[in-house]
């Protein structure tokens, strides 16, 4: 056996123990709690409540949530609570050239909401999915809007010391997200790294974990079930740990290229019917993922034959102008969905400190 071999072995097993002995600080992602309209102090209470770590204020629904004064609250608040916040805003790509401006100053308003209230990133995506991406020209021109936009508020963002963190959303395959993180700059662009959104771009979480698991400055778990059907791959989400994905192999797999300080969240959104992405379709590939790669394609094919569709009772009335007649049944199915997961989290993926007394 040779030195670098036992060298090898031994860096390997030093990774192992890191992994196996890292503890993750655990908080909730507030959008999965929608349906309750609560505003900002209420969602603080219930983080409060299930011993949690921190809270992700995400699409908050505060009257107040562009207030420089309730952002101090918030700052308060946490701080008492000795617990952490981290917020951020929505899409940035602008819809035409002229909207470029306005596109630059929501995000700088966005980044003084979250140095106001303490939080050390601030959440940015480029589109909600590929279809809401501008019309005009391939994805490649969008990447460089996106950088573009991005380098207009670096100084602001070093100023400040904030980073802002890039959802992997429903628009781009996690190489492309890791392209445009490292080419606006990665001293103060990282990622906000999501488990759920890489199954609707026919990505296993996986691959999207280890692509961008080294710039993530925030992690956050959602399951799906994924699975087989005629004319393609259905997928859709589930409370966590019911769905088709090994989260304890991705947890211990982010434990070991994500950097130390990064905390985890818990984001189940649920109550979405199935969509079937049509993966055989040479039209699919043409127009939305030209640049697929083979490789992660056959690992998220491989997912989907494992994979069989969600069998528990629930509602999936979370779409367009349905919701609003069926919230009578989403709002406790949510909160159930939600304590469901949470209780996942920390009992079998062994996920967070303050719960454990």
């Amino acid at each position: 056996m040779t030195r670098r071999h036992l060298f090898g072995l031994a860096l390997g097993a030093g990774v192992a123990a890191t992994a196996a002995s890292r503890r993750w600080a655990l908080g909730i992602n507030t959008y999965c709690l929608r349906f309750q309209r609560w505003n900002d102090r209420q969602l603080f209470d219930y983080c409060v409540g299930q011993k949690l770590d921190s809270i992700f204020l995400q699409d908050s629904l505060d009257p107040a949530v562009m207030d420089p004064k309730h952002w101090a609250e918030m700052k308060a608040w946490v701080k008492d609570a000795e617990m952490r916040v981290e917020t951020g805003g929505g899409a940035i790509l602008p819809k035409t050239t002229e909207g470029l401006g306005q596109s630059v100053a929501t995000l700088r308003k966005n980044l003084d909401r979250a140095a106001g209230m303490g939080s050390p990133i601030v959440r940015a995506l480029l589109a909600s999915d590929r279809y809401s991406m501008p019309d005009d020209g391939p994805v490649e021109k969008h990447m460089e809007t996106a950088v573009k936009i991005l380098r207009e508020v670096r100084t602001q963002a070093m100023d400040l010391g904030l980073k802002v963190g890039i959802e992997n959303h429903k628009e781009l395959m996690a190489y492309q997200t890791r392209q445009v993180i490292e080419g606006a700059g990665k001293e103060f662009v990282g990622s906000y790294l999501d488990t759920g959104n890489p199954v609707f771009v026919a990505e296993h979480p996986l691959t999207t974990i280890e692509e961008l698991g080294p710039l993530a400055v925030s992690f956050h778990l959602r399951d799906s079930v994924v699975y087989e059907q005629p004319g393609g791959i259905a997928v859709q989400w589930v409370p966590l740990g019911e769905g088709t994905l090994d989260f304890k192999m991705l947890v211990e797999r982010a434990a070991q290229i994500i950097p130390a300080g990064v905390y985890i969240y818990c984001k189940p959104i649920t109550a979405r019917p199935p969509v079937v992405l049509p993966v055989y379709n040479d039209e699919y590939w043409k127009t939305w993922f030209p640049k697929g790669r083979s490789r992660d394609f056959g690992r998220f094919i491989a997912l989907a034959k494992q994979g069989r569709s969600y069998d528990r009772p629930h509602v999936t009335a979370d779409v367009g102008d349905v919701r609003d007649k069926y919230m009578s049944a989403l709002k406790p199915q949510q909160m159930e969905h939600m304590e469901r997961s949470l209780a996942y989290c920390k009992k079998v993926l062994d996920l967070g400190v303050k719960w454990r007394g």
